[in-house]
């Protein structure tokens, strides 16, 4: 059976997330233990509240090495929520500046919307050869909790290698709801949290690993 290690770095909804994993056809483990964390068939690296606290506790375990040892070989990483907003380079939360794992360009920085936290059920706006959202309609809705997000793609789409397919969602602007790129993909919103929508996408992930 495939393997999932969900990475335990001292955030995310662990015990949901491992149950939404398991449903999705794979072998779940919840683990800081590095030597797990390569050698399983994808990672994930969930994360709930401030970008600042997430980032430390992931350095804490050497969650960059792993990421980084697992993407510079072509193995897959799925980040959700906080844990996708800490792979891009900063993150900007009251005035607090703090580094990201900088997988990605861009910055972490609150929404520009009249109702905070974006608390609730949004549609999507998916690439059309998107694998993560494939068969799927436009107007599924996904399950989203946050004041902060990616507002700007900013890695370059003319640079040789694979081009990423971004999907953005809109919550008084358009932000950055999920990322595909190469091995390292990522939502914004909670799959775990999505219902049978939710499901559909994580297991899209499982069958690619």
């Amino acid at each position: 059976m495939t393997s999932v290690v969900i990475l335990d770095y001292g955030s995310g909804n662990l015990r949901s997330a491992e149950r939404a994993v398991r449903r999705a056809g794979a072998d779940v483990e919840v683990t800081s233990d590095r030597r797990a964390a390569l050698e399983a068939n994808g990672l994930i690296v969930p994360g709930v509240g401030a970008f600042a606290a997430c980032s430390e506790g992931l350095l804490s375990v050497g969650g960059d090495r792993i990421i980084g040892t697992r993407l510079a070989g072509g193995r897959p990483v799925l980040g959700i929520c906080v844990g996708m907003q800490i792979l891009f380079e900063r993150g900007v939360e009251h005035g607090v500046e703090a580094e990201g794992v900088g997988e990605w360009p861009g910055t972490v920085e609150r929404l520009n919307a009249d109702v905070l936290p974006h608390m609730g059920w949004n549609t999507v706006r998916a690439p059309a050869d998107s694998e993560l959202f494939a068969g799927l309609d436009d107007d599924t809705r996904f399950y989203f909790v946050h004041s902060y997000a990616v507002r700007r793609w900013e890695l370059r789409s003319d640079l040789p290698g694979v081009t990423p397919k971004v999907t953005t969602a809109h919550h008084g602007e358009d932000f950055v709801a999920a990322v595909e790129n190469g091995p390292l993909w990522a939502t914004q919103f909670h799959p775990e949290k999505s219902g049978d929508a939710g499901a559909h996408v994580l297991r899209n992930w499982v069958r690619t690993l």
